[in-house]
């Protein structure tokens, strides 16, 4: 079997798992609408006015979890609720942070970077509208919040009809779409970072869509077709440097796989050719160079 044809299998096989083990006939957003609502949401959040509320699935979640199941929310709907915005100033983590509160209860935080540029005094409080969305993952149930920090009328970015990814393989799916629908824009604006990104592609490929794939062969312990696919993406990453190390995480993969295989010359060789890159004063301060350093003693 060729590396594309490794590739198309691999990026199937996510497809299957996203459609079936999570997620209900019909019901799933497309490939394409999850990379189309990766990007989109990307951007509100940089105009820190649609933020994804944090803690949800963490410090927060009895308190979301709870929420969402008196509202009895069904999985992939819609929820929206007034919110209420608020500083801990006592907060042992973050003197600065902005708990995110619905009906008396926290259920998550403003990202960090958000809550350090918002004007909200100690004491004080905001109304936000604030949306939600449930899914049940087996183990429990996983909820997702969003809220409008603008004083125009919401945009959100999702919707009953065009829900977020929520389970993990939904996840996945979507930040593989994502990379590649990054790597086809750039090539479809042309100028000189269409053609770095050009450089980066190996049969018709680019490394970048071939994270989620190599992890997808690793859970499945299909070693010897992810490592295929990491030297690919390694020599991918070699031809788009432009003068700066290679991206270095495809190297660590294909180390750890002949680690596994118990391929010790081959994991020395790897990690070598990445170091080669790299001016040899820094070699042994990067995690590959101290990871070759553990090994050749």
């Amino acid at each position: 079997m060729g590396f594309f044809d490794i590739f198309k299998r691999s990026k199937s096989v996510e497809l299957a798992h996203s459609q079936t083990a999570d997620s209900k006939p019909g019901d799933a957003p497309t490939a394409a609408t999850a990379a189309t609502a990766a990007t989109k949401i990307t951007l509100h959040f940089g105009a820190s006015q649609l933020i994804q509320v944090a803690g949800t699935t963490t410090n927060s979640k009895d308190a979301a979890v709870a929420l969402v199941r008196r509202h009895e929310l069904g999985e992939r709907v819609a929820l929206y609720v007034a919110g209420t915005l608020q500083r801990e100033p006592e907060n042992a983590f973050d003197p600065q942070a902005i708990a995110v509160l619905v009906e008396g209860d926290r259920i998550g935080y403003v990202p960090g970077y958000v809550a350090k540029e918002l004007s909200l005094t100690v004491g004080a409080s905001m109304t936000v509208p604030v949306q939600l969305f449930r899914a049940d993952l087996g183990k429990g149930v996983r909820v997702e919040a969003f809220s409008w920090l603008g004083h125009d009328d919401p945009q959100w970015q999702y919707s009953t009809e065009s829900p977020p990814a929520m389970t993990p393989a939904q996840k996945r799916m979507a930040a593989h779409e994502s990379s590649s629908a990054m790597v086809h824009d750039a090539i479809a604006d042309g100028g000189s970072r269409a053609e770095q990104f050009k450089a980066g592609m190996v049969k018709g490929v680019h490394y970048l869509e071939l994270v989620e794939p190599i992890k997808e062969l690793k859970r499945e312990g299909r070693l010897i077709e992810a490592l295929t696919l990491c030297e690919a993406a390694i020599k991918g990453a070699e031809h788009s440097r432009d003068g700066r190390e290679p991206a270095p995480w495809y190297t660590e993969q294909a180390a750890i796989i002949h680690r596994k295989l118990g391929q010790k010359d081959q994991e020395i060789a790897v990690l070598k050719r990445w170091l080669s890159f790299v001016p040899s004063k820094e070699r042994d301060q990067t995690q590959l160079g101290q990871r070759l350093a553990k090994i050749t003693g």
